[in-house]
């Protein structure tokens, strides 16, 4: 039976990605250090592991433990990862440390014990701005916004005449532009991962995720994805809180659809590349934050739109998946309303610490929003 190392497979995308690959005849590990901010500070084995994955506590910067994990896996899923811009901004040492160090650990073992296969998690962070079309129909990349138009309330990107310019979807053609540090460890370890597994015959697929969503997302983390930072607020009785003014567009893709996509990396002909694994469609965050209170039954909380703008913070990006479509056979199969609605049944019985205002209170006195 082939056996699958998933690192950081205790979390959210790592124990939806156990449940398939169990399903489909795999014997999986997992390493994962049990991070207080993502588990709470029992460090128990969560409740929604499967049975038969086999947990090693342990960190991916260790390398006796990452080490011990190595031994008779046959392919890696390499998902453990500090997540987050913003904190990311000012945790400088910390995400650098699990980020790329912890990758480097993997490849250094994994340069004398190589596997049949390596797949690495990258971000959609990595792109900065996502594409643009100009009035007469090209396509440009962006500069980051200037913190003069941020602090002016001037959102949206505008070409050097002065036009709108019309956010389209983003490839895997189009060059990184790295506004994050999270962006900046995400772009390494996925560099690090395809030149270490071209270098030793380990066959290597990147996967860009953009913005996951899905049951067993940690809600007391302030730092996770969007939706459940917004589902921790309306859990509590109060507003989401949107920066800027709400109209900034993303790609939300369900957690049961990456799952599948690791899969589909783990077993696909085609190495040594990356894809993007998203929905295909772009929402507003507002729009989306409206979408939640109503299918949580909240819809007398309207979210709060703070204008505010975050250093880090992109306007709009959001997946082109022809090129996973074409050479993975990847195709999105939870639809965004069907996916809120599952959300909102698994958080009809969670308690969620909202951190949301001391995450916010932290980046203030950091003078990252304003």
């Amino acid at each position: 039976m082939t056996r699958v190392l998933i690192t950081g497979g205790a979390g959210f995308i790592g124990s939806h990605a156990a449940d398939v690959l169990l399903a489909a005849g795999y014997e999986i590990r997992l390493l994962d250090n049990l991070s207080p901010q993502v588990h709470g500070g029992n460090r128990q084995r969560p409740s929604y592991l499967a049975d038969d994955a086999e947990l090693i506590v342990g960190d991916v910067t260790d390398s006796v433990a990452v080490e011990h994990a190595l031994r008779g896996a046959d392919m890696v899923l390499h998902l453990a990862s500090a997540v987050g811009v913003g904190q990311s901004m000012y945790d400088i040492e910390p995400y650098v440390r699990t980020n790329e160090l912890g990758t480097a650990v993997l490849l250094q073992a994994l340069s004398k014990r190589p596997v049949a296969r390596l797949v690495v998690a990258s971000s959609m962070s990595i792109y900065g701005e996502g594409l643009y079309r100009r009035p007469d129909q090209s396509v440009v990349s962006c500069d980051e916004r200037s913190i003069k138009q941020l602090r002016s309330g001037e959102w949206e990107l505008r070409d050097r005449a002065g036009d709108p310019l019309i956010p389209v979807a983003t490839p895997e053609s189009k060059l990184p532009s790295l506004s994050s540090v999270y962006a900046l460890n995400k772009f390494a370890q996925e560099r690090m991962c395809l030149i270490t597994g071209k270098a030793y015959g380990i066959p290597t697929v990147a996967l860009r995720f953009f913005n996951v969503f899905g049951p067993r997302q940690a809600l007391s983390n302030p730092y996770t994805g969007v939706l459940a930072i917004f589902a921790a607020r309306l859990l509590n009785g109060r507003p989401p809180l949107v920066f800027e003014d709400g109209e900034q567009r993303r790609d939300f893709v369900h957690v049961h659809d990456v799952a599948r996509a690791c899969r589909i990396a783990l077993e696909a002909e085609q190495t040594q590349d990356v894809f993007n694994i998203g929905s295909g469609q772009s929402r507003t965050i507002l729009s989306v934050a409206e979408d939640l209170a109503e299918v949580m039954g909240r819809s007398d909380i309207a979210p709060e739109i703070t204008r505010k703008y975050r250093a880090g913070d992109i306007r709009h990006c959001f997946a082109d998946i022809g090129k996973s479509r074409d050479l993975l056979g990847f195709e999105p199969h939870v639809a965004f309303k069907d996916g809120l609605k599952e959300l909102a049944d698994y958080l009809a019985d969670q308690i969620a610490d909202d951190q949301a205002e001391r995450a916010t209170q932290e980046l203030l006195q950091r003078g990252l929003v304003a």
